[in-house]
């Protein structure tokens, strides 16, 4: 008598509705299936993100490794990906003007609004900072130039006042606590908010979100404002001159700055009435 093997109902299914036997599908595969999905879509989005963090490869011994020359249609690429990053990431360093009418003056600090120096105290001054550099507390003896409190004080009720300096965030913000009790400067931009450009510390007004027809920056370092020249009114250095009218000057400037469309042929004018002031 031959045995029959036995069927496993696992195996093999009856179909109720047309009669058919199906096999059961192991219910492994269902499982299986959505995690090589997502692991599929973990690589892309890992590929594509590592796009916006890294230009080079660290090298323990050589530091980053220089890049290989792009083709044309690379390099577009590229480029868009780094118009994507700057959108994303590396927004402008100052928010949105609140309203479009008014225009922006950036005040450099050192040697334009104040002095300071370190030890030994000079024989004048109006306040001390004590900010730590570098894990050593140090003590800084600021002297204010003739005029700052009201100068600010007249620009903050017309314009968008932005101090931009190139000292050190530790530094600087202790000095504009000081100087600004009265909360008059709209925002402060540090040395982190510059750019190095051969050792120089450049102050790139292009990537401030500001129309450059409504700005101007006051500067006494040649070096701060050399990409946008035209916007830049140059002022003398102040060390101790007690009868400096250099501030006073400006606010007569900014009384008539808006007969103006474009700040930048207001410089010019102001410029040209000053070197013909000088010859005489």
């Amino acid at each position: 008598m031959v045995s029959r093997r036995k069927r496993t109902p696992v195996k093999s299914i009856k179909d109720s509705r047309n009669g058919r036997r199906r096999r059961q599908k192991s219910p492994v595969k269902h499982v299986v299936a959505p995690f090589s999905v997502l692991a599929s879509i973990r690589r892309r989005l890992s590929k594509f993100f590592s796009r916006f963090t890294r230009t080079g490869t660290p090298n323990s011994h050589k530091g980053y490794t220089k890049l290989k020359k792009m083709h044309s249609k690379e390099q577009h690429c590229e480029e868009s990906l780094n118009d994507i990053r700057k959108t994303l990431v590396f927004n402008n360093p100052l928010p949105p003007l609140i309203s479009s009418d008014k225009r922006t003056i950036f005040l450099d600090l050192d040697e334009t609004l104040i002095h300071s120096k370190t030890d030994p105290p000079p024989e004048r001054f109006d306040f001390v900072v004590r900010p730590r550099i570098d894990g050593v507390m140090m003590n800084f003896y600021v002297l204010k130039r003739p005029g700052v409190d009201e100068f600010l004080e007249y620009l903050a009720a017309k314009f968008e006042v932005v101090v931009f300096t190139a000292a050190l965030r530790e530094y600087a913000s202790m000095v504009l606590d000081r100087l600004d009790r009265n909360g008059l400067i709209s925002h402060r931009l540090y040395r982190d908010s510059c750019k190095q450009v051969e050792g120089k510390f450049v102050k790139d007004l292009s990537e401030m979100g500001r129309d450059l027809k409504r700005v101007v920056i006051v500067d006494d370092n040649p070096n701060s404002y050399e990409n946008q020249p035209d916007n830049a009114i140059p002022i003398p250095p102040f060390v101790d001159d007690l009868r400096d009218q250099e501030l006073q000057k400006l606010t007569r400037f900014f009384q008539v700055s808006d007969y103006y469309d474009d700040m930048r042929t207001a410089v010019k004018y102001y410029l040209a009435d000053e070197e013909c002031a000088l010859d005489y």
